[in-house]
């Protein structure tokens, strides 16, 4: 199965045969495996494991967590992918993309502000979950709307913290 793997704004191709994973062409031998009972996976690579937490984050996203570091990641099959290419064209698709918070916490630090540009995988907000700091970054590069939080501030999961539109 192939698909279009998105992190950071940085795509990326991938094609899943078994245990065969082509990525950006070089093919490896790749095993996902669950950790029963919690959000965290066990990833095999060419016989290096390493522990990711993964969570649903929305139709064909994923937010993975390495080490204390949490990206958005979409994966996107062809048939996505096309969905996804005529929705980018209509004109109602256009406008700030939000990032939100992936999980209740505390607001650390804010590390932009109103009309800051930022390249994709940017520090927009550290947010505090489970007695663990979060980076939360741009998925995109583009220029900050609106920052709707400030540190202290208690946040729900999927509460709006960084409005950002596309750069000019």
């Amino acid at each position: 199965m192939k698909y279009l793997v998105v992190v950071y704004g940085r795509e990326i191709e991938v094609e899943i045969d078994g245990t065969t994973a082509t990525v950006g062409g070089q093919i490896h031998r790749a095993e996902l495996h669950a950790l029963a009972g919690t959000p965290m996976h066990q990833l095999v690579i060419d016989d290096a494991a390493t522990s990711l937490g993964v969570e649903a984050g929305g139709e064909a996203q994923w937010l993975l967590t390495h080490r204390g570091d949490r990206a958005e990641v979409d994966v996107l099959d062809e048939r996505a992918r096309r969905i996804r290419g005529i929705a980018a064209a209509s004109p109602a698709a256009r406008g700030p993309a939000a990032l939100r918070a992936p999980m209740p916490g505390l607001v650390v630090r804010v590390q932009v502000e109103p009309g800051q540009a930022v390249g994709a995988g940017a520090g927009l907000v550290v947010l505090e979950a489970m007695k663990m700091e979060n980076e939360l970054r741009s998925v995109a590069a583009g220029v900050v709307r609106s920052v709707r939080v400030k540190p202290g501030e208690p946040v729900e999961k999927g509460q709006v913290l960084v409005e950002l539109e596309a750069g000019t």
